[in-house]
Parts: structure tokens; C-alpha cells; sequence
């Protein structure tokens, strides 16, 4: 019996190759700009100097009778006592002249007393240890503050995002084919 020579075939498929890597993402963040300024606090301090206030012119009213109205006012209020006292005195000394009969009723000791009348009016201011009034003020220091400040400007910055994609590469990694192999031939016949 002899054999059918028989074709053989042989198929290869196509393989595809792929290369895929993932891609990656960068994100930076900048810092945010500041900007910051500062007003100084002010302080302002009105500082007054002491006020020392002496009276002394009641003082020199029981020393010299003071000035020319105070005196004048001084006499003219006692001159209705001065005139009572001498009015008094002179009804004393005509009393004692109608006794002249008393011992020590003549009239040359009536006459000779004349100068023991009403005296004249103090024109002097009275003394005293308190006619000298001090008077001394301490008025507190004015202080005004002014307060400063902080200004802050912040400039915030956007985050700065970088995405390098992966690679893909498609290729062929292995073509398709088709191999047709004859049999072989008896050449010896």
C-alpha cells in the first residue's frame, strides 16, 4: 500500500506585545507670599510742672495794714466804735467835772487825762500764724496712646501639578504565519 503524501501546515499566530507603564503626578506647593508691616505704637506724655501758690497779703496786713483801700476800709468799719468810746469818755468827764467836789474830780486831772481818750482805729489786719496761705497743685501727666498695628498681606500661590504621562508601546512581538511543508519526495523511484 503506499501512502498519501500528505501537506503539512504549520500556523503561528501573531502575538502583540504591549508595554504600558503608569504615568506619574508632581505636585509642588509654593510658599505664600507674605508681606507684613508694622506701625509702631506711639505714646505721647504732656507732663506739667508743679504750681506752688503763696498768699501773704494778709500777713503783710497785720505787718503794715496792708494797701491803701484795705486800710481805708479797715478804719471807716471802726470809727462808729471810736466815736461811741469818746462819746462815752467825754460823759465820764463830765460826770466826774460835776462831782468836782471829789478828791481827784479837779478839773486840771480831768484836763490832764485828755489823752488817755478813745485811741485811734487798728488799721492793721489781725495776726496769726495761719495769715499765710501756701497752696500747691500737682496736675497729673496727660498720656495718649496711639497703638500701632500689624498689616499682613498674604498672596496665596496656586500648586504648580505636573503629570508626565506612562509609556505604551504596541508592537509586534511575534508576526503571524504560514509554513506549508510538502512531503517529501522519494526520489529513488
Amino acid at each position: 500500500m503506499s501512502s498519501v503524501p500528505i501537506v503539512q501546515i504549520r500556523q503561528t499566530y501573531g502575538k502583540i506585545g504591549i508595554d504600558a507603564d503608569l504615568g506619574s503626578y508632581s505636585i509642588q506647593q509654593p510658599k505664600a507670599d507674605m508681606q507684613i508691616s508694622t506701625r509702631a505704637a506711639q505714646l505721647e506724655i504732656h507732663q506739667y510742672q508743679p504750681e506752688l501758690q503763696i498768699d501773704q497779703s494778709r500777713a503783710f496786713a497785720a505787718y503794715t495794714g496792708g494797701g491803701n483801700l484795705e486800710m481805708t476800709k479797715r478804719l471807716y468799719s471802726s470809727v462808729q466804735q471810736i466815736f461811741l468810746q469818746g462819746l462815752a469818755k467825754r460823759v465820764e468827764d463830765g460826770n466826774r467835772m460835776a462831782e468836782f467836789f471829789k478828791p481827784g474830780n479837779s478839773i486840771a486831772q480831768i484836763k490832764g487825762d485828755w489823752n488817755l481818750g478813745p485811741s485811734f482805729g487798728e488799721f492793721r489786719g489781725p495776726a496769726s500764724s495761719a495769715n499765710v496761705d501756701v497752696h500747691f497743685e500737682v496736675r497729673e501727666p496727660d498720656i495718649e496712646v496711639i497703638p500701632g498695628g500689624v498689616d499682613i498681606d498674604v498672596t496665596v500661590n496656586k500648586p504648580v501639578i505636573e503629570y508626565t504621562r506612562g509609556k505604551l508601546d504596541i508592537y509586534m512581538q511575534q508576526y503571524p504565519s504560514v509554513q506549508f511543508i510538502p512531503p517529501a519526495v522519494d526520489t529513488a523511484v
